[in-house]
């Protein structure tokens, strides 16, 4: 079975995803998926050279142009890819992703899985979901940015999101009927969030 984390920016979508897949002990697929693009789209980190004081981090590099799932892991300057690659990065995730799938009981955080999975059988797609008020404090303690900058990069991020699904598997990424669970993180709290996606699975066994 396969369980799909769609999140907000700042709504904590990894730290759920790791409690349900701690708790289940099913597979974790999250970060390792960017890397796993990286590798297949010959962007090892050796071959990104540092630039100035800051280097242009790889993850960055594929988070910016992937333009999903990863922005917590984005720096200031984050590098411009363009839309060729992007595409091209589209489907070697959508590659990465159907293998990921194809090794048993997981938990897969972003990479518009709910998309790309939406209608199989063993798939239980879930929307985390927060105020910008408090998704904007946790971006805040983060970053270690201003209330300003936060509330940017929440609209960015959840914009580019929505983008993504809409540009290349042309569903809405905000609708509810997407998903079979959409939580409030802010006022269940990450814990008891993870105890209710489990709970929800254990139902439809």
């Amino acid at each position: 079975m396969l369980i799909t984390i769609s999140r907000e920016y700042g709504a904590g979508g990894s730290s759920v995803a790791r409690l349900v897949a701690e708790r289940l002990r099913w597979r974790l697929v999250d970060n390792q998926v960017v890397e796993e693009v990286a590798r297949r789209a010959g962007m090892a980190p050796g071959h990104v050279a540092p630039r100035g004081e800051r280097g242009p981090w790889l993850i960055e590099r594929l988070a910016r142009a992937l333009v999903v799932a990863t922005p917590e892991l984005i720096g200031p300057d984050p590098v411009e890819t363009p839309e060729a690659d992007e595409a091209r990065l589209v489907k070697l995730t959508e590659q990465v992703v159907a293998d990921a799938c194809a090794e048993g009981n997981a938990v897969m955080v972003g990479r518009a899985a709910v998309a790309l999975i939406g209608r199989r059988q063993d798939a239980f797609h879930v929307k985390l979901i927060a105020p910008v008020d408090y998704r904007t404090r946790v971006i805040c303690d983060r970053l270690s940015v201003g209330e300003d900058e936060a509330r940017k990069r929440i609209r960015e991020v959840d914009d580019n999101r929505s983008r993504y699904h809409k540009q290349y598997y042309n569903r809405d990424w905000r609708d509810a009927r997407n998903y079979h669970l959409t939580l409030n993180t802010a006022w269940l709290g990450l814990e008891r969030s993870a105890d209710l996606v489990i709970a929800a699975v254990g139902r439809g066994d």
